[in-house]
């Protein structure tokens, strides 16, 4: 079975220490699928694309620098970053890893992503719905993400180590068209 992901209720967060402190941020899910067998794990594929212009920390001067070439995204020549996965590894829902390709910046590296199956119903409207969630850590140097500054008592003002943090939320499509209908439609009834 084919499933869509509603970028309207999913959400891909991450952390990053700054100085003593740490910032968190989000980026909007363009658009993802989950592919599976049933409730067998090892035959699910998973592919996420996320809007890089979309960064959001909470300042918009900071935010733009991210969307910047100075060590950062660079959205003008990388606007997405993608996630497909190779492969699943476990049978318990409540606990398994999904391992695959990352791609930031033009750099792809593979990630092991820590998942959750957090259950299966039905909307207000009857529609069926899925969820998972899932965390890894990662370091950003490995994407060509370098920017930093040093500072005066030593170190410097960014961590490498980034955790990102996701949530997703699907619901049954075969097409991107059919699966855009569907998410619109479903947003306009909550709307109300």
């Amino acid at each position: 079975m084919k499933w869509a992901v509603d970028s309207a209720h999913s959400s891909v967060t991450f952390t990053i220490r700054h100085m003593m402190s740490k910032v968190r941020g989000q980026m909007t899910v363009r658009e993802g699928w989950l592919h599976g067998d049933g409730d067998d794990l090892a035959t699910a594929k998973v592919d996420v694309v996320l809007d890089a212009a979309t960064i959001n920390t909470g300042v918009e001067m900071r935010d733009n620098h991210l969307r910047s070439a100075d060590g950062h995204f660079d959205v003008a020549n990388y606007p997405t970053i993608t996630f497909a996965s190779k492969r699943v590894e476990g049978k318990d829902p409540s606990n398994f890893k999904v391992i695959g390709d990352l791609t930031i910046h033009g750099k792809t590296k593979e990630v092991t992503l820590d998942a959750t199956f957090n259950g299966e119903g039905k909307d207000p409207w009857g529609n069926r719905r899925v969820s998972f969630s899932a965390e890894t850590k990662l370091n950003r140097k490995d994407y060509d993400l370098t920017w930093n500054q040093a500072l005066e008592a030593g170190g410097f003002i960014l961590g490498d180590d980034v955790k990102v943090e996701i949530g997703l939320e699907a619901i049954p499509a075969e097409t991107p068209a059919e699966a855009k209908e569907n998410i619109e439609a479903e947003a306009a009834l909550e709307s109300r």
